[in-house]
């Protein structure tokens, strides 16, 4: 039976041609779920297996792990084939929250593990030692595969790293907003960078810069936005498209390479916009390494 991807004309992309990032390998690739619920996260989580999505990312703060878990268990994909991500929320972070707050996601998830656990936000009313440590725990009861964080800094992920090894970090990165210091601080550590709102919402598509670039190539500027990103050392992405025909250009990223001069130019469109910055966010690191 021809899925629907297929029946749409869209063939899906060979698992084996996606790279992976970092020590967890990571499909370099994933996709996002923020804002999506119900039936329309069910089509959509379908959509991106059959499209050859094999990163599939949420959180509890997001509300939709049921109905992400509903879709993984319902394709035609192994469970062991997809890579599962969802985030712990501000209240369970603690020692006695963290593994039960675990379990809830797993049953909503319909599955014994997920593959990244991740702390959404750092938190200063709860020492980053106590999440950790708990976080190792559940890990090592095979609740987990890897553990990560997400929005930390320079100066928070080291000292996670140090705590517990950790496989990743999750940030807001795109042609707009520069990311040098963590993506340093990243590879020095040998951990995975992973960017999320990698089009900035949209603001980059009207780039006259990677207009130019995207017809060289004869693709799309989201497509160049994203190959730009994935094409960097350690780097992947997670993208959300409520569009099914977006979600099928997002994939397609990986019959064209950049050059060194596009990559330059691209990198050099940063400007700090960021688009997630709420009043609990951390102090930002800058930019630029010769902005310390």
């Amino acid at each position: 039976m021809a899925t629907p991807a297929q029946e749409s004309g869209h063939d899906p992309m060979p698992v084996a041609d996606m790279p992976m990032v970092g020590p967890a390998q990571i499909p370099c690739l994933g996709f996002g779920t923020v804002r999506l619920h119900g039936s329309e996260c069910h089509d959509a989580v379908t959509h991106a297996l059959d499209l050859g999505y094999r990163s599939i990312d949420t959180a509890q703060r997001y509300g939709n792990e049921a109905d992400v878990g509903a879709a993984i268990t319902a394709s035609q994909v192994p469970r062991g084939d997809v890579f599962l991500t969802t985030k712990l929320d501000f209240p369970n972070y603690t020692l006695d929250r963290l593994e039960l707050a675990t379990r809830e996601s797993l049953s909503r998830l319909g599955t014994d593990h997920v593959d990244l656990l991740l702390i959404h936000w750092p938190n200063p009313r709860v020492p980053l030692e106590e999440t950790l440590t708990a976080m190792a725990s559940v890990r090592e009861k095979g609740l987990t595969r890897h553990i990560g964080v997400s929005n930390f800094t320079a100066e928070q992920v080291r000292t996670a790293d140090e705590t517990a090894p950790i496989a990743v970090n999750q940030i807001e990165y795109h042609p707009y907003l520069g990311q040098e210091v963590l993506l340093k601080t990243h590879r020095d550590l040998g951990i995975a960078t992973t960017a999320y709102c990698p089009l900035a919402r949209g603001v980059v598509l009207d780039d006259p810069v990677l207009a130019d670039i995207a017809a060289t190539h004869g693709k799309s500027v989201a497509q160049v936005a994203l190959r730009w990103l994935v094409q960097q050392e350690g780097v992947g992405t997670v993208v959300r498209s409520s569009s099914s025909r977006h979600r099928e250009a997002n994939i397609s990223i990986f019959d064209f390479t950049l050059d060194a001069d596009e990559m330059g130019r691209i990198a050099a469109l940063a400007r700090g916009l960021r688009i997630i910055d709420p009043e609990f966010s951390p102090d930002w690191d800058p930019e630029q390494v010769d902005d310390l």
